[in-house]
């Protein structure tokens, strides 16, 4: 195995119980999708929805949607194939996106909290202080917000790990 390349610490060792992992994993990510692809269908096709509280739960749904995909495809492909390695570029491209979107849902959530907030302390100036120009702006905010925070800190990891020369990190150690 070339220098470019890490070994991910096994979930377990018998080949039974990777794949029993695997279908646990299938099974989340699949109801994962099933459960956000539900919500972003019904806030596209039915114009009720067309709220602004409607509008974040659907970014929140498709910020989910990346979330999980950053992950749970390459731990499933593991537990399948029974290998346990991961490019850097690949380990790199995983934490990038997983801090990225992980980021951006905690921002979110920020806004839908304000949201309703909003709704329930000022009702009657809801409409005035809550547009659609408004919840774009703030939608759009909390993504500008996540790569401001992800950009900086994926930066600082990688440079720490260069410049230790050793890769040991939470889940990952250089073989």
């Amino acid at each position: 195995m070339g220098k470019g390349k890490f070994l991910l610490l096994a979930l377990a060792d018998t080949r039974q119980l990777q794949l029993l992992h695997f279908w646990l994993l299938l099974g989340i990510y699949l109801a994962a999708l099933l459960g956000n692809g539900l919500i972003s269908t019904a806030v596209a096709c039915d114009h009720r929805l067309h709220t602004p509280m409607y509008f974040f739960l659907l970014n929140l749904a498709l910020l989910d949607l990346g979330c999980i995909s950053t992950t749970l495809p390459k731990a499933m492909a593991n537990a399948l194939w029974h290998t346990r390695h991961i490019s850097y570029a690949g380990c790199a491209a995983q934490v990038f996106f997983f801090l990225f979107l992980f980021s951006a849902e905690y921002y979110l959530l920020t806004v839908m909290a304000y949201d309703r907030y909003v709704a329930i302390c000022k009702p009657l100036h809801y409409e005035t202080l809550i547009s659609y120009r408004t919840c774009a702006t703030m939608a759009s905010s909390s993504i500008w917000f996540a790569h401001w925070l992800s950009d900086p800190l994926f930066l600082n990891l990688c440079e720490t790990l260069n410049n230790k020369g050793s890769w040991t990190w939470v889940l990952i150690y250089e073989a």
